[in-house]
């Protein structure tokens, strides 16, 4: 009984840090969340210049300000279909935790929709999924009228492996 309630107490916890504000955006029909501190500009699509031998996922690289960032498709990261990019497009740019520190990537979405605040009784873990799928990208699920907004843990969606090539591509 005490191991229960101190399993609670953990998982309260969690839930509780991850309340706070998020900048929500929509993939293939369905609402995400990022945390809005990890998020340091939303601009429309641009030209990106492909980079060979790079995941099928990263479009390649954009010149931001001076700055080489490089721009992956969260679309084909999830294993979604590939769409043609429309004027709603858009690209968020993200600082993400790396082994040599932070890096910007870009992260290439079908449209933004908002900044909203959630707090922390809207929140629910993710749910277990079997062994076989990786969710350690998803902080929680966010209930908010009736709708459900998955929460990403930016820093988590791409591997240690992934983010090292997209280092090498600036």
């Amino acid at each position: 009984m005490v191991e229960a309630a101190q399993n609670m107490d953990e998982s309260m916890n969690t839930v509780s840090e991850i309340e706070g504000k998020y900048l929500t955006f929509s993939l293939a029909g369905e609402e995400y969340g990022i945390g809005i501190l990890k998020v340091k500009e939303i601009i429309g699509m641009m030209p990106v210049t492909p980079v060979p031998q790079t995941p099928m996922f990263v479009k390649g690289v954009i010149n931001l300000r001076g700055k080489v960032i490089p721009v992956l498709d969260l679309r084909l990261k999830f294993g979604m279909e590939e769409i043609d990019y429309t004027e709603r497009t858009t690209i968020i740019v993200v600082e993400v935790a790396v082994q040599s520190g932070l890096v910007q990537i870009g992260i290439v979405v079908d449209s933004v929709s908002e900044v909203i605040n959630i707090k922390v009784e809207e929140i629910e873990e993710t749910p277990a999924f079997g062994a076989r799928l990786d969710t350690d990208y998803i902080m929680g699920m966010a209930k908010l009228e009736g709708n459900v907004k998955i929460l990403l843990d930016i820093d988590r969606v791409l591997s240690t492996e992934e983010l090292t090539i997209l280092e090498k591509t600036t």
